[in-house]
């Protein structure tokens, strides 16, 4: 039953999506904006809906965090799309063009993936702003949430097919599966006739499970083990305000830092001001480390290679670049790494050696966000290297294809 269901909805997501690469330009920003202005006027409904869905979640932590929504994120979801409908059109964008000496004039074009499927743990913010991506970027935006925020989920969903409708667009360029069952996920992961892209939203389970089960290309939005080199020559303060917001912030999301790699010069000056400026901070340290900080607990094999996405921080002292680097090496996911230094040399070879999808040099973690980068928004953070690296906007949701004009040549 649950694979008949799947396949018939998906069906109607794949001839929505043919629909919807056709569209023109200003209808599918028009989508857009109209659920940005549903979104201002029917906040209070979502954030009941919302409350309800919290209140009933068993669990606490990250995972809470993650599905509450507020005024504020409510906001920000509305202006999310309003950036996004602004932005430029990817589609049929000409990235490069010639003509062959046969007189062949060669080009190639931006064109739409066609069905992106998205698998996600609570984050109803993903449910608008992937969909928000998808109808702008051309592609059908098939969906699978959890079921701790199935109702969040639907009611945007809802706000995007009112709205696609409206425009004369199919409604089904937007949807959701509504059994938010494991056996119903395996099932999505494997609709090889109806998705063309997949992508994960979650942790470790849910990676593990789509590279088990999934027949479709995939995309991995993977772990944020995310590091930040302070060099000898930081400033102390400068180096305290960049790891306290990498940290604190927003301490569940993939861009938070979760370990602290300390130059054995700076140690002395920088362990005690960090440390007193995140107090609801629990530091884990090294033995270096501990020498300026005696009461923290001690940091294990385990916690190097773990993604906290709590208020937990680990804190080790290293002799130097080399060291630190190999650090990152042996324990970093690829997402995101920052050096705070003054030494120019150290930070071209933080970027030139580090081996991520992003590399920061003053700067938190926490500005590796398709928003921030001024792509308008996301639909994840590929640790990968195919097709895309780093945050996904509307580029990374497009493929591209040959176009070739003649005037009668034959080969």
């Amino acid at each position: 039953m649950v694979h008949a269901d799947l396949a018939s909805q998906g069906r109607a997501v794949r001839a929505a999506a043919r629909q919807l690469a056709q569209a023109p330009d200003d209808t599918r920003q028009r989508v857009l904006r109209a659920v940005a202005a549903m979104l201002d006027a029917r906040a209070s409904e979502l954030l009941a809906v919302n409350a309800a869905e919290v209140a009933a979640y068993a669990e606490g932590g990250p995972g809470r965090d993650r599905l509450l929504l507020t005024p504020a994120r409510v906001d920000a979801m509305a202006q999310t799309l309003r950036d996004v409908a602004d932005a430029p059109d990817p589609l049929f964008e000409v990235s490069d063009a010639s003509t062959r000496p046969n007189g062949l004039r060669v080009e190639r074009v931006r064109v739409p993936l066609g069905v992106i499927g998205v698998v996600y743990e609570n984050r109803p913010n993903v449910t608008s702003d992937v969909a928000g991506l998808c109808v702008r970027s051309g592609n059908a935006a098939f969906l699978r949430g959890s079921a701790s925020a199935q109702a969040s989920n639907r009611f945007l969903v809802d706000l995007f097919r009112e709205a696609l409708r409206a425009e004369g667009l199919p409604e089904d360029g937007v949807d959701l599966v509504e059994d938010p069952s494991h056996e119903a996920a395996v099932a999505f992961m494997q609709l090889d006739d109806v998705l063309d892209c997949l992508i994960p939203r979650g942790g470790r389970s849910l990676i593990a499970a789509m590279r088990e089960h999934a027949r479709v290309p995939y995309v991995l939005d993977g772990d944020g083990n995310c590091h930040i080199y302070l060099d000898a020559s930081a400033p102390v303060e400068r180096a305290v305000r960049i790891v306290d917001n990498a940290k604190t912030s927003r301490p569940g999301v993939c861009n938070a830092v979760e370990t602290v790699l300390v130059h054995r010069d700076l140690a002395a000056r920088v362990l005690g001001p960090l440390a007193a400026a995140m107090p609801s901070v629990e530091l884990r340290v090294d033995e270096e480390a501990a020498r300026w900080l005696p009461d923290a607990r001690r940091a294990t094999e385990e916690d190097w290679a773990t993604e906290f996405l709590d208020l937990i921080l680990a804190v080790r002292v290293v002799d130097g670049l080399d060291e630190a680097i190999e650090h990152v090496a042996r324990y970093g996911t690829g997402h995101s790494e920052a050096i705070v230094t003054e030494d120019s040399e150290n930070a071209a070879q933080w970027v030139r050696r580090v081996d991520a999808a992003a590399v920061l040099v003053n700067a938190s973690t926490r500005f590796i966000d398709g928003g921030e980068l001024g792509l308008g928004g996301e639909v994840g953070i590929s640790t990968q290297k195919l097709h895309a690296r780093g945050p996904m906007g509307l580029r990374e949701l497009t493929c591209q294809k040959w176009v070739v004009r003649g005037e009668g040549q034959t080969r």
